[in-house]
């Protein structure tokens, strides 16, 4: 498995239960922003065996819109659902309110660099307001 591919892997698997996060921050935080496609790419090339919450990644807009996948949006949709969304029957959802919010633990456990994490800090929104700190 490429590296790029495990990272991807590795954020996602820490994406909790019940929380979603977009293509586009799964792609900052495996240090490639502006790589949401790419990340949609390696999700959709996931095999059977491979143990990944694939549908804890959504668009940015909150709906639903899975394609090209060995599953339907409305699958996901109901992926997520049992894990407590409210997903509205046109597919889409409060991305505000299930948006997952890392905390530093989950940011140290991603390993980027600093310089890196100080330029896309301002475009992460972290559970407790801040990067670097303990409130």
């Amino acid at each position: 498995m490429s590296k790029f591919k495990e990272s991807i892997y590795k954020v996602v698997r820490l994406i909790p239960e019940g929380k979603v996060a977009s293509y586009g921050q799964v792609a900052l935080y495996v240090g490639i922003p502006r790589g949401a496609r790419q990340v949609g790419w390696m999700l959709n090339q996931s095999k059977e065996g491979d143990i990944v919450p694939w549908w804890r990644v959504v668009n940015n807009t909150g709906r639903v819109s899975v394609k090209g996948f060995r599953c339907s949006a409305s699958e996901q949709a109901e992926l997520l659902r049992q894990e407590g969304l409210k997903i509205s029957n046109d597919l889409t959802f409060d991305i505000k309110k299930y948006r997952f919010k890392p905390d530093n633990d989950f940011i140290n456990k991603l390993e980027l660099d600093p310089e890196y994490l100080a330029l896309i800090s301002d475009k992460i929104q972290f559970s407790d307001g801040y990067f670097g700190k303990k409130k």
